[in-house]
Formats: structure tokens, sequence, C-alpha cells
């Protein structure tokens, strides 16, 4: 067994995604390519974005710290610490409307 700080590795994230050129960083604490399951701590500064991707599988994002918008299509939805987002099948883009950190958790499709 192994027990994680999801909130001192978002607090060190930030820190690196403050002084970024990209102003984002990311930690996978949870398995990995080789693996189905994959959780990832992911920074970013205000007013940053992840641009529109697709979704590798079945995915959440749960907010650890600050606020960022979760955009589909025309859809959009907001999210603050301690929400929990389903992120929809498809095209989405993820956008930090203050300094933030989430964890994203994705079950890749077989």
């Amino acid at each position: 067994m192994q027990k994680t700080s999801l909130l001192a590795i978002a607090r060190h994230e930030l820190d690196h995604a403050a002084t970024a050129a990209s102003g984002r960083s990311a930690k996978t604490v949870f398995g990995g390519h080789e693996h189905q399951l994959r959780q990832t701590v992911i920074a970013l500064r205000a007013g940053q974005q992840l641009a529109e991707h697709q979704n590798p599988g079945e995915a959440t994002l749960q907010v650890l710290v600050g606020r960022v918008t979760l955009n589909f299509g025309d859809v959009s939805w907001n999210g603050s610490v301690g929400d929990l987002l389903t992120i929809p099948d498809g095209v989405h883009s993820l956008d930090a409307v203050e300094d933030a950190a989430v964890l994203l958790t994705v079950v890749k499709r077989r």
C-alpha cells in the first residue's frame, strides 16, 4: 500500500507551473502508460488552457485547488475545489479560471 498527499503534490506542481513557460505542470501519481488506470495531478496557472483533445477513455476530473472550466462543444461546466466532473466522451478542453490543480483519472479504452 502507498499513501500519497494529493494536496502536497498539487502545491508542488503549482510551484512548477508558476515558472514554466507553458504555465502548466503535471505528475502521474498512479498507473502510467502500461496500466489501464492512470491518475495524474495537473496544475495550470490562471488563464492557461489544455487545448482541445480527444478523451482516451472513461475519465473524471477532481478539482483540488482553484477553479476550472471544462468545455465540450457549446457546453461548459465550472468546477471548484471538491467538485468531480465527468469528462464527456469526445473532444474537450480545460481552462484555468484561477491557479488550479486537478486530479485527472482515466481508464483507457481497450
